[in-house]
């Protein structure tokens, strides 16, 4: 499916508020769907936005950090919410596409890098994006495995609602979760979609 023009494209030659600017730079990510699930016949009206998926995965990290005194909160949402800015430019790119996770690394930074270029805390947003990316820390580390729980959720959504070909989603996810935590709410996803399967 060809993705929507940017919005941003509209305001070249205009000068706006920093903002304004990467606020309609974001809005791509409501209009870029999941892949993953389009290749599985989710149709488009029915389809993961790529900020939705951010937006599940920042409800979850909100829901998940109680008791975990280990990581640092604010952190952790900030990633939840940038750690896929990068797919403004980049896409929704799936190992289907024949493209290396170098290749993906690069297009996806450049674009957080000119994304990014007027905002006054551009560094720290870079910072955290790369550390995203080479799971350099606790935080980051989470929100890759939180990123794989709201895909297994999603999946489970989908079950529910009768597509079909989702527990490869499920079952990849459960297969780099490490989190005690994290584990347990894969598992019991698993458990409801037995249970609707029968």
């Amino acid at each position: 499916m060809e993705k929507a023009a940017n919005p941003a494209r509209g305001l070249q030659g205009r000068v706006v508020s920093p903002v304004i600017e990467l606020y309609f730079e974001i809005c791509q990510l409501k209009q870029l769907y999941r892949k993953g699930w389009l290749l599985r016949g989710v149709p488009p009206e029915r389809c993961e936005s790529v900020a939705e998926h951010s937006f599940g995965v920042a409800m979850l990290a909100l829901c998940s950090l109680e008791g975990r005194p280990e990581l640092d909160a604010p952190k952790v949402l900030k990633l939840a919410l940038i750690h896929d800015i990068g797919e403004i430019d980049a896409g929704d790119i799936t190992p289907a596409d024949g493209i290396t996770p170098e290749q993906k690394r690069d297009r996806e930074l450049e674009c957080v890098r000119r994304v990014t270029r007027r905002l006054p805390g551009r560094e720290e947003w870079r910072r955290l994006f790369i550390e995203y990316l080479e799971v350099g820390s606790p935080e980051a580390a989470f929100i890759h495995e939180l990123e794989k729980v709201e895909m297994a959720l999603q999946a489970t959504v989908y079950d529910r609602q009768g597509f079909t070909g989702m527990s490869e989603f499920r079952d990849s996810a459960r297969q780099v979760i490490t989190d005690r935590r994290l584990s347990e709410l894969a598992d019991e996803l698993g458990k409801l979609a037995a249970d609707a399967n029968h």
